[in-house]
């Protein structure tokens, strides 16, 4: 079952002096791709861009010399596969030190579990794992992101920003303080409609404020039990990623 919301676009920051609008724009070429979700044309891109198509086109033959986009026969844009070779690169070691923990708590709860990360002013998942057998899993994709405020896994994230992380957010958007009582977050159709999470902060030395949840439509089991699972795995996480860190 594949329930994820819409990604909005992340939001654009301003370009003074001392950036390149240039490689701005590029980027932001590879965010509209990735949120489109589909291939686009020259004209859907330079829309998305605010650009004449001309100068979305010089943007996207640079793309192509580097194998970032890639043009099919009818012309229509599509992310290329030299972005895949650099998300593997991208928080590695969390990846190798959750993706087996994710995969344990997936089967043990016969739900979605997934690891969220701060992106911005925006939540993103950076891995999933589905379930081995499960009548309805969710869908939770890499990739897949939402606006902080909105979601367990945000609410978890929100509950241990620091200071710093908090004054980085664009000026009118900046994060509740609410304090977790329970000690897990918890959001029913706040996403997608029906659907309920369940999340705990993950804190890691070097890496974003982070949250590691499930997503579900009706488990037996309590919200304190699946909370103590997901902390055990959030703890393991942590001990497992400081050894790869040492090593």
């Amino acid at each position: 079952m594949v329930a994820t919301p819409e990604s909005p676009a992340p939001a654009r920051a301003a370009v003074d002096g001392s950036r390149s609008q240039t490689l701005s724009r590029g980027l932001e070429a590879l965010e509209i791709l990735a949120d489109a979700g589909s291939p686009m044309s020259i004209a859907d891109l330079a829309a998305g861009l605010g650009l004449h198509r001309s100068n979305a086109y010089r943007i996207l033959r640079t793309l192509e010399d580097h194998r970032f986009v890639l043009r099919d026969a009818a012309g229509l844009i599509r992310l290329g596969p030299k972005i895949a070779l650099l998300a593997h690169g991208v928080s590695s070691s969390l990846q190798q030190a959750a993706r087996p923990e994710l995969t344990g708590v997936a089967n043990e709860l016969g739900a979605t579990a997934f690891v969220a990360v701060l992106d911005y002013d925006s939540v993103l998942t950076l891995l999933s794992a589905e379930p081995d057998r499960a009548h309805a899993a969710i869908a939770q994709r890499p990739g897949t992101r939402h606006p902080i405020g909105l979601g367990a896994p945000s609410h978890a994230i929100e509950s241990i920003l620091t200071p710093t992380e908090r004054a980085a957010f664009p000026e009118g958007t900046v994060p509740s303080r609410k304090p977790l009582d329970a000690g897990y977050a918890i959001s029913q159709d706040e996403v997608i409609p029906g659907l309920t999470s369940i999340a705990v902060p993950l804190r890691l030395t070097g890496e974003p404020a982070a949250a590691i949840a499930i997503v579900y439509v009706g488990l037996s089991l309590s919200n304190e039990a699946i909370a103590e699972r997901l902390r055990l795995a959030a703890s393991r996480i942590t001990t497992t990623l400081g050894s790869l860190t040492r090593g």
